[in-house]
């Protein structure tokens, strides 16, 4: 059955990795993995994801360390397998280089996840997203993504090559600490 124009709505979901370690020794950025409070956290957003019922058609995913552990326990929390394409043009990628990356997503898929780094995925969040007065998930994005949190903007276009600057709306921002205090800035 065709969709309706009226009712074509592609979402895309940016998740930022979570908390890496800084003191593991490794001879580089890509091979970083997670500190305690990452696992932790990323297992907490997965939970949300299964108590929201939020789901994805696909996932497209950096294949840095710290991302391929952010998946495997974003799994945990959800309950459920997540097979992402992963693709090393989203590591420490710009906004531009991955509004590249969705535009080329397969219009077969409805619900996008993304995940990657910062400050791309911030950048992204405020190139695609108009800055309007009293949007306070916009300006929060705008004053700080932090890792492990959740930006998930609409847009009313069949086609993803059809997203454009300023064409979204944020309808959700969520980052760990608001599921769970302990999560927060400065906690372990």
């Amino acid at each position: 059955m065709p969709k309706e124009s009226a009712g074509i709505v592609k979402k895309l979901t940016l998740l930022r990795h979570a908390k890496s370690g800084w003191d593991d020794p490794v001879a580089r950025d890509f091979d970083r993995p997670l500190n305690g409070r990452g696992k932790r956290a990323a297992h907490r957003i997965g939970q949300y994801l299964r108590d929201h019922d939020m789901h994805f058609d696909h996932v497209v995913s950096s294949p840095a360390v710290r991302c391929v552990e952010t998946i495997e326990h974003l799994a945990e929390g959800t309950g459920e397998t997540i097979a992402p394409a992963w693709d090393k043009r989203v590591y420490l990628a710009s906004a531009v280089s991955l509004l590249d990356v969705v535009q080329e997503a397969n219009d077969q898929y409805d619900s996008l996840l993304l995940v990657g780094h910062n400050p791309g995925l911030e950048d992204l969040v405020l190139m695609l997203v108009p800055d309007r007065p009293d949007d306070a998930a916009r300006d929060q994005v705008e004053e700080k993504f932090p890792t492990a949190s959740i930006a998930e903007i609409s847009f009313p276009v069949e086609h993803w090559d059809d997203v454009r600057p300023n064409g979204g709306l944020l309808s959700l921002f969520v980052r760990p600490r608001d599921l769970d205090p302990g999560l927060g800035p400065d906690q372990d």
